[in-house]
């Protein structure tokens, strides 16, 4: 096992990457550390011809709570540095190779919005996921905005956008965020027999079916990235200069 300046840890198990958020004293919420960590690991496992796919999961008892309010509300942290996310969800989404996730606990914000750009997610039953956007005085970010009503429908995508529920497992697989759900003894167990099956896969047909699979929806997420981020801008602006 290696790690990225201890806030993730990378394993490779066969053909299969497995990077583990480990911020567990902040239940892995992303801090710049941490977003450019996973941005240079995604870059080196695409780089990687032993590789052949990545799963995403987090340690302790959560996925990931979403983007560091702490340094959110400290304009200093990006002085001298470019915003990690502006940073990691281009590579996300350009990244060539099969990516799933093991959710093992609470997915807030990113923690449940990079779900969305996984090929296949399993789910602990004892996890749950949010988007408490509006609440926060923000909106969708990682291109939900078009990807949510996509995976589950206008409708729902409005329902949980503006009343930011508690999703549990069983819900999460009826939406279609979640492929599967298993109790936490068994989830990474489930998710290293997908990951190792893809591992031992050729590696051209992986990277072209998955270039299949998001080509129709590649431009869309762009943009709806870049239009997320612009109202975030605005919005915080707003506050800022209310405030």
């Amino acid at each position: 096992m290696t790690d990225s300046g201890n806030v993730l840890l990378s394993t490779d198990d066969g053909g299969a990457r497995i990077l583990t958020f480990n911020r567990p004293e902040a239940k892995n919420a992303f801090n710049q550390e941490l977003w450019y960590a996973l941005t240079a690991a995604l870059q080196e496992a695409a780089a990687d011809d032993d590789i052949r796919c990545v799963v995403l999961t987090g340690t302790g008892d959560a996925f990931s709570a979403g983007q560091d309010l702490t340094e959110m509300n400290d304009p200093s942290v990006f002085e001298d540095s470019e915003p990690g996310y502006l940073r990691l969800m281009p590579v996300v989404e350009s990244f060539p190779k099969p990516l799933f996730a093991a959710v093992n606990g609470v997915g807030v914000g990113i923690g449940m919005t990079i779900l969305l750009h996984c090929d296949i997610v399993f789910m602990s039953t004892a996890a749950r996921l949010k988007t408490p956007f509006i609440s926060l005085g923000v909106t969708t970010e990682a291109s939900a905005s078009v990807l949510l009503p996509q995976v589950m429908g206008r409708q729902r995508a409005a329902e949980i956008l503006y009343t930011e529920p508690w999703i549990d497992a069983d819900t999460a697989v009826a939406d279609g965020l979640v492929l599967r759900a298993y109790p936490p003894g068994e989830l990474m167990g489930a998710t290293m027999d997908l990951a190792r099956h893809v591992g031992g896969l050729p590696l051209a047909p992986l990277v072209a079916t998955r270039s299949l699979l998001n080509a129709p929806r590649a431009e869309a997420v762009a943009t709806a990235r870049m239009a997320e981020y612009e109202q975030f801008v605005h919005l915080v602006g707003g506050m800022t200069a209310e405030g």
